[in-house]
């Protein structure tokens, strides 16, 4: 007789291929995923509020034994605060167009802006901080020294809030109009229109038109000279070794100028002339040492546009650095210009009252750029470097050095213009400029027709002129430049609006101020 079949049916097998084990295994490994998606985003908070706790401790070092302690170390406070939200909002501005031309990883660029913001806000911070303590809103205009500080917290408070809340509604907003709005609206509430520096606030709002404008123009020449005299070439590595080398020490001439005013001219007496030939000479250096490099770099590389793109990487990435540089040296008026007007109002002794900017407020608005950076940079770094327009390493470098040429010139003339507006101007530049040059170059039409042949070219010309094949084509995204106005028009009406409320509102609860 037969052994029976002991073995289980099919069906009864694949219901015991999973053991209970595994499923329990598998709901532990959910958890842990879950665990560290809610550490991720707990812990920049975390840390953000230690960098504020030792903002509290640096400043009750300083400033413990001096009257009115309780409103500075508040102020300091508040101050750190403002630099976290525009290092996670504005600094992106800096290094999008590299990260978004792929010559730098995300990591590398944040690394990169960091150390410079610190350099640049410590070497050459203080015009634009004056700017923003005494040319909006006068201590003296206010009535008393209470009522003064009282506004600038307010102020200080409501652009950080106004900006926190842009950052996590992914929407890059102009620090600079958050700040300038919102002691704007606190002067206002605390005594009045009058109390409000009208002249000096129209100057301001000019460079704001003016900078986006300043910003796309420099960009758009910088692309011009790259595509007339490099990329629409026959021989482009040839005209690569020749004018890429001339770039490079445009760059370094041009940055070392402005280094020499604003840094070792505030240890030493300097004339501009002297510091303009000191940019010639570093300028010719670093023409000179490019040429070698630039040809060795050129070498085996084939005749065409992609090849290019290695040429511009360290060149883009240095132009990077010395833009957050720049950022760094007129941004960080915004978050410490507010603390120096509170140290200056409340203090009694002259020299309290006459005093500059301290180091170590200077050293919370570095450190605290740097460290909203790290934490929440890389939100909006991809909207300005991929969403508005293409970028490569050569449109990316015209970007970077038009902003930063531009917030140099600003810094120079003490005057708190925004990064946002002139980076993002200078992006639109880039592509506004590629759709008018691919429409209406001679040059790129006589490129065209050498290249491929007279028929060809033609044929590919007439389709660019057909309207509905000009409307695939546009290299700009119009919603975003509608986006961008909208955003940068109520920026100002809101943080001055929220700074009034909450002057109001602590009227109210604290009595008259």
């Amino acid at each position: 007789m037969a052994k029976p079949d002991l073995k289980p049916p099919p069906r009864a097998q694949s219901k015991l291929s999973k053991p209970t084990l595994d499923k329990d295994l598998d709901n532990i490994t959910y958890a842990e995923e879950a665990a560290q998606h809610l550490l991720r985003r707990v812990m920049p908070f975390g840390i953000g509020l230690v960098f504020l706790v030792l903002v509290m401790a640096l400043a009750g070092i300083y400033v413990s034994d001096r009257p009115g302690a309780v409103i500075m170390v508040a102020a300091a406070v508040l101050g750190g605060y403002m630099a976290m939200n525009i290092g996670a909002n504005d600094v992106t501005n800096n290094v999008g167009a590299a990260v978004g031309a792929r010559a730098i990883s995300i990591g590398a660029a944040l690394a990169m802006a960091a150390v410079f913001e610190i350099a640049g806000a410590m070497i050459a911070g203080d015009d634009v901080v004056m700017t923003i303590s005494r040319g909006i809103l006068a201590p003296e205009s206010v009535g008393n020294p209470q009522s003064f500080a009282t506004a600038m917290l307010v102020a200080l408070l409501a652009a950080a809030l106004w900006i926190n809340l842009s950052t996590w509604l992914n929407a890059p907003v102009s620090t600079t109009h958050s700040i300038v709005g919102a002691v704007m609206g606190a002067g206002i509430a605390a005594a009045g229109m009058d109390a409000v520096n009208w002249s000096s606030l129209a100057g301001v709002t000019a460079s704001w038109i003016i900078s986006p404008l300043l910003g796309g123009g420099l960009a758009a020449l910088f692309l011009a000279f790259i595509k007339e005299f490099i990329l629409y070439r026959m021989d482009k590595i040839g005209a690569a070794r020749r004018w890429v080398p001339v770039l490079v020490g445009l760059m370094a001439g041009a940055f070392t100028v402005y280094l020499t005013i604003k840094g070792i001219g505030q240890v030493f007496e300097l004339r501009r002339f002297d510091a303009l030939i000191a940019g010639v000479f570093v300028g010719l250096g670093c023409w000179l040492v490019a040429i070698p490099w630039i040809r060795s770099q050129a070498e085996g590389l084939e005749n065409r546009n992609q090849s290019l793109r290695k040429l511009f990487r360290l060149p883009l990435v240095i132009s990077a650095a010395l833009l957050s540089f720049a950022h760094g040296a007129n941004d960080v008026a915004n978050a410490i210009g507010p603390v120096v007007a509170i140290f200056q109002a409340i203090g009694e002794d002259t020299a309290m009252a006459r005093m500059a900017t301290p180091t170590w407020v200077t050293l919370i608005g570095a450190l605290g750029i740097a460290v909203g950076l790290l934490l929440y940079g890389p939100r909006l770094i991809r909207l300005v470097g991929t969403q508005i327009t293409k970028l490569n390493p050569m449109r990316a470098y015209c970007v970077a050095l038009s902003a930063a040429v531009t917030v140099i010139l600003a810094s120079s003339l003490g005057l708190p213009v925004s990064s946002t507006h002139i980076a993002i101007g200078a992006v639109f530049g880039v592509g506004l400029y590629r759709e008018w040059y691919i429409r209406n170059s001679k040059r790129r039409i006589q490129y065209l027709r050498e290249k491929f042949g007279k028929w060809d070219a033609d044929d590919e010309l007439v389709a660019e002129r057909d309207p509905d094949e000009v409307g695939r084509r546009r290299l700009v995204r119009r919603s975003h430049f509608i986006t961008m106005i909208a955003a940068w028009s109520v920026t100002v009406p809101c943080s001055a609006g929220l700074a009034a409320l909450l002057y109001g509102a602590i009227s109210l609860m604290f009595g008259h101020i």
